[in-house]
């Protein structure tokens, strides 16, 4: 065997270049849209759709690019504007989701399990909160429980992310227009503390019930609601589950309803990082289409509306996954190089006002702060 010191000097002398050739075409060049019209968009946007593929990086959008049929039918392919953000918590080289998405939702790098609080355990604002100060409407739709790290990261504010029914609080405390996403149970009487919260919403002017059907929800705007798909966790892709294009689709002509002022969405495709935890590649072939979907969704808006800021970015690497030679030339195998989160760099694609800011290479942190560039907190 090579003396590993040499093989890894090689190693880097070889793929290191060829990274830093790949990540400046991608961030520096704006490439065309495929079988798109030219949209004439606002000089700054009214409206920010924010969607987080949770466990999501290069690897990921890679996979998911080939499943697709290449890039030519690719979704990531109609962005032109393409970054990457380095994921890192505070004081930890690989983030986890609740530390991840804090980065997104306040600007601030802060220890893994924390939600919407500082490193040094203390409450801060997040950019939905000051959004919705600001008059504008605002959403949720995820593919995860209500309580889960990524949603809970914008509506409440807890040392440790396990803290699950004391984060459903944060949907009473924070003034959200609509959620779509699983967690009923943490909502229900059947809740430790036995505490209605479901009631208390109601009491608050929400429309709040169970299932994946839009047609009994407000979609009008006359109200703020919570469509709760699934008691627990919503189920998998691959076993069913669709609502989260729809959700998109439905959501991006319900928020306008709600604020003429303009809207915040964040959108999450939660269980692309569990496919990752459990290296199963079915399930993320499935998870990917499905966000494939729910982005096309957000762009098909974007386009027709012409002041919305479309972003779709990962909160961290999930799996190790490298795309392997398989036996057909035209084909990759999947090969997981660990169960857990990996220190990867994340992509960030960017299309509508403004997405030229999202360019080059940035802490995590950055995207936040884009984000109030191109739509500032007055």
């Amino acid at each position: 065997m090579s003396n590993p010191s040499t093989f890894l000097t090689n190693y880097r002398a070889v793929l290191l270049p060829a990274i830093l050739v790949l990540i400046s075409a991608c961030a520096g060049n704006k490439q065309q849209l495929v079988d798109k019209q030219e949209v004439k968009f606002a000089k700054s946007p009214k409206n920010i759709i924010l969607l987080i593929g949770d466990g999501m990086a290069l690897p990921q959008v890679s996979a998911g690019m080939y499943w697709e049929g290449g890039l030519e039918k690719s979704v990531f392919a109609q962005f032109p504007y393409v970054g990457y953000h380095k994921s890192h918590a505070h004081d930890d080289l690989v983030t986890d989701s609740a530390a991840g998405a804090t980065a997104f939702s306040c600007g601030i790098k802060t220890f893994n399990g924390a939600i919407g609080m500082t490193s040094k355990k203390k409450e801060c604002r997040t950019i939905l909160e000051d959004w919705d100060a600001m008059g504008k409407s605002t959403g949720i739709i995820v593919t995860c429980s209500a309580t889960h790290a990524t949603p809970a990261a914008f509506v409440a504010h807890e040392d440790s992310r396990a803290f699950t029914e004391n984060i459903a609080f944060g949907y009473l405390h924070t003034a959200l227009d609509c959620f779509v996403g699983g967690g009923g149970y943490f909502f229900s009487k059947e809740r430790y503390d036995h505490i209605d919260l479901k009631d208390s919403l109601r009491q608050r002017g929400y429309v709040v019930r169970d299932g994946t059907n839009f047609k009994k929800m407000p979609m009008d705007g006359s109200a703020p609601f919570m469509l709760l798909t699934h008691d627990r966790e919503p189920e998998t892709a691959s076993a069913g589950r669709a609502y989260l294009p729809r959700a998109v689709r439905e959501v991006c002509q319900y928020l306008p309803k709600r604020s003429e002022k303009g809207f915040f969405l964040m959108v999450e495709g939660s269980q692309i990082d569990w496919a990752g935890h459990s290296n199963d590649r079915h399930w993320l072939r499935a998870e990917m289409a499905d966000f494939d979907k729910a982005i096309r969704e957000a762009l098909a808006f974007a386009e027709s509306n012409g002041e919305t800021l479309v972003i779709v970015t990962g909160d961290h690497e999930c799996g190790g996954l490298a795309l392997t030679q398989a036996e057909s030339k035209r084909s990759f195998k999947p090969a997981f190089a660990s169960h857990y989160h990996t220190a990867t760099m994340v992509p960030v694609f960017a299309f509508g006002p403004m997405a030229e800011i999202f360019t080059g290479i940035y802490e995590n942190t950055a995207i936040y702060d884009k984000m109030k560039l191109a739509m500032p907190i007055k």
